[in-house]
């Protein structure tokens, strides 16, 4: 899997008593088998207030890529793929609890997953063997 690219924003109200702006949508891009994919992650804002319980970052933003800093709504798609590979056969998904999302979280390799954005934003794709490979081993 060739990743393209992956990206978070805060949604925001189309009309005055819709509730969008209580979610982000995270986005990752990538190339599977010579077809480009998009996997979109509709999820309760709320949860980037959770970063220090799921991640070794104290704060948003997690960390600074050569041309921007990385948020959490920027890396969720991005676990949701590593942790679970049958999401590849999804175009988007929901997640509104909060283990669900925890869930993803576990045991993923932070250090491997900052250097895909690097590459990633300097328009280099981020070739990814193994979802395995990005988990830390016990």
């Amino acid at each position: 899997m060739r990743i393209v690219a992956c990206n978070g924003f805060g949604l925001e109200k189309e009309k005055s008593n819709s509730p969008e702006d209580f979610f982000n949508r995270s986005v990752i891009q990538y190339i599977k088998d010579g077809e480009e994919k998009t996997l979109n992650v509709l999820y309760l804002r709320y949860f980037d207030e959770m970063v220090t319980l799921w991640t070794p970052y104290p704060a948003n933003p997690l960390f600074k890529s050569p041309n921007r800093d990385i948020y959490m709504a920027d890396i969720i798609a991005m676990v949701c793929l590593l942790k679970d590979p049958s999401l590849v056969n999804r175009k988007r998904i929901y997640i509104n609890a909060e283990k669900d999302l925890a869930g993803y979280f576990e045991n993923i390799d932070f250090e491997k997953l900052e250097k895909v954005f690097i590459s990633i934003d300097q328009a280099k794709p981020y070739d990814i063997e193994s979802h395995v490979d990005y988990y830390i081993q016990s």
